[in-house]
C-alpha cells in the first residue's frame, strides 16, 4: 500500500543561503503530486530531503505518518529516479531492473520472475537481454522506472526525468508515466519546471518560488484561481494589467489602469487604494461583447495548428497575448493593425502587487 508524505515547516540552509523556507504540505497515498517551479527555487532540495539525501535544518518529514528524522535513503520506503537515469551500460535491461534486489538477498529465480513482471508492466517484454545503449530514450526512461519499482517503494521520487527527451517523446512519456502510476497505485512526487508537464499529469501541484511555497492545488484550480502574482504569471500564459483598486464588492474588484477601468474577481483580500494587477488568460480574450474592453496593437500572429496566438501591445505598452480558435482564424486581426478585445469579469482575477 502506498504511503502519504507530509512536510511540516521544512527549511534547508546551506551556509548563509536559505534554500527552502517554512514549507508545509501533505501528499496523499497513491497521489501523483508535482512540485513545480523555476530553476533554483528549492524543489530538488525538497525531493532530496524526502529521500533522505539531505537532513532538513528545520521541520520534519513524515512518510506514512512516521518521522523520517535520522533515517538514510536505504531506510526509507522511497526510491528516486534522477535526471541522468544512471543505468549500468554493461548490464542487460533485466539485470539493471533487478540490481537492487540482489543486495537484499533475493534469489536468482525470484529476480528473474520480478524482471519479467516489470518488463511486462512497462511494455518492454522481450527486451530483457538488450543493453541500455540499444534502447531509445523513452525505453531507457521506462527501464529506470522499472528498476525503481523493483524494490517496491511506497513513494517514488522523480527529479525532472523527462528533461533530456525531445518534445514529442516527452509528451508521449508523460502519458505513459501517468498511466503507470495509476496501474501501480504508488505515490509519485514529481519535480519539474515545465508547467504543461505538471498540468497534464498531476492530481495536485505545489508551486515554488525562491524557496517559498506559493500555492498548492489541483491543476485547474491553480490555472483558474491563482492566489499570488507569481502563480498567475508562472502557470500558463497570461495578460497582466497593472492599476489601482477603486472598488471592491461581492467578490469582484475594479482596477483603474492606464488603459481603462477593468473589473475582475478578487483573488485575495483587497482594499480600495491597493496597487494591484488584473490577470486574464489569452483564451478569455474575445472579439465579442464582454464586460471589459481593451484596445491593442497586434504585432504578430503565431499559428499553432488548432489555434493561433495574437501578440501585441496595449496602449500603456504592456504585452498582449490572445488565443484565437481555429474556427475563427479567418476573422483574426491582422499584424500591424489595431484590434478590440473583451473579456468577462469572471474570467479575470485581481491580485495585490508584491
Amino acid at each position: 500500500m502506498s504511503h502519504s508524505v507530509e512536510l511540516q515547516d521544512i527549511g534547508m540552509t546551506f551556509g548563509a543561503t536559505r534554500a527552502v523556507r517554512d514549507v508545509s504540505f501533505a501528499v496523499e497515498g497513491g497521489e501523483f503530486f508535482s512540485i513545480l517551479g523555476p530553476s533554483g527555487c528549492g524543489k530538488t532540495t525538497i525531493l532530496r530531503m524526502i529521500a533522505g539525501f539531505l537532513e532538513p535544518t528545520e521541520g520534519r518529514v513524515l512518510i506514512g505518518g512516521r518521522d523520517m528524522g535520522g533515517l538514510g535513503p536505504n531506510q526509507r520506503p522511497t526510491a528516486m529516479i534522477f535526471q541522468t537515469l544512471a543505468l549500468f551500460p554493461l548490464m542487460s535491461v533485466a539485470e539493471n531492473i533487478v540490481f537492487g534486489l540482489e543486495a537484499r538477498g533475493i534469489s536468482r529465480a525470484e529476480r528473474a520472475k520480478m524482471a519479467d513482471e516489470l518488463l511486462k508492466l512497462i511494455a518492454l517484454e522481450g527486451y530483457g537481454d538488450r543493453k541500455p545503449g540499444e534502447l531509445s530514450g523513452g525505453q531507457r526512461q521506462r527501464v529506470a522506472i522499472a528498476r525503481a519499482l523493483a524494490v517496491e517503494p511506497q513513494v517514488l521520487l522523480l527529479d525532472e526525468p523527462l528533461s533530456a527527451l525531445d518534445l514529442k517523446l516527452r509528451q508521449h512519456m508523460r502519458a505513459e508515466l501517468r498511466a503507470l502510476q495509476r496501474r501501480t497505485g504508488v505515490t509519485f512526487i514529481y519535480i519539474t519546471h515545465d508547467q504543461s508537464e505538471a498540468l497534464a499529469m498531476s492530481d495536485r501541484i505545489a508551486v515554488m518560488s525562491a524557496g517559498v511555497l506559493q500555492q498548492v492545488g489541483a491543476p485547474r484550480d491553480l490555472y483558474d484561481n491563482p492566489q499570488t502574482p507569481f502563480v498567475a504569471r508562472f502557470v500558463g500564459e497570461t495578460n497582466a494589467i497593472a492599476g489601482k483598486v477603486t472598488e471592491v464588492a461581492e467578490g469582484f474588484a475594479v482596477v483603474e489602469a492606464d488603459i481603462g477601468r477593468l473589473r475582475g474577481r478578487a483573488g485575495q483580500r483587497l482594499s480600495v487604494g491597493d496597487a494591484a494587477t488584473l490577470y486574464v488568460r489569452p483564451e478569455a480574450l474575445t472579439s465579442g461583447t464582454a464586460d471589459n474592453k481593451l484596445q491593442a496593437t497586434v504585432e504578430r500572429i503565431d499559428f499553432e495548428g488548432a489555434f493561433a496566438l495574437a501578440h501585441g501591445r496595449f496602449a500603456d505598452g504592456s504585452a498582449l497575448v490572445a488565443s484565437i480558435p481555429g474556427a475563427e482564424m479567418e476573422h483574426a486581426p491582422e499584424a500591424g493593425g489595431e484590434a478590440m478585445f473583451g473579456f468577462s469579469a469572471d474570467r479575470a482575477v485581481v491580485l495585490v502587487d508584491v
